[in-house]
């Protein structure tokens, strides 16, 4: 007997994120989590949990607030390992729904990283 499938119907298909050298972002990205799917010149593609992609175009980019946030399991442990990686976060910000820190990466789009509350298989 099949489970019923109690996901929601709906998920996010496609982020687009604008960076200077593909080739680092991709890399960056990869070593945040990300799963690697596509690269070619001037484009790559990365994906999420959930089956979300993002997708890495050249360009300029403008740094600031990132199109989209970042969701995890064990938000101490990620932020101990990437600080202890050398990377640029923030301390972890308590909030009455999630806790929270800010991850910049290297063209400076500043990324909030969010611990779970998810409800249900994602």
């Amino acid at each position: 007997m099949t489970e019923p499938d109690d996901r929601p119907a709906l998920w996010v298909g496609h982020v687009n994120l604008t960076v200077a050298d593909v080739e680092a972002s991709y890399a960056f990205y990869q070593r945040l989590g990300m799963r690697p799917v596509h690269q070619t010149d001037g484009l790559a593609i990365a994906e999420l949990r959930g089956g979300t992609h993002v997708i890495f175009e050249s360009g300029e980019p403008e740094g600031g607030d990132a199109p989209f946030d970042l969701m995890v399991d064990d938000l101490p442990a990620i932020h101990q390992r990437w600080r202890d990686e050398g990377l640029d976060v923030t301390d972890i910000i308590p909030g009455d729904i999630h806790n929270v820190f800010v991850l910049t990466d290297p063209d400076g789009h500043r990324l909030v990283v969010y611990d779970s509350h998810a409800v249900g298989p994602v």
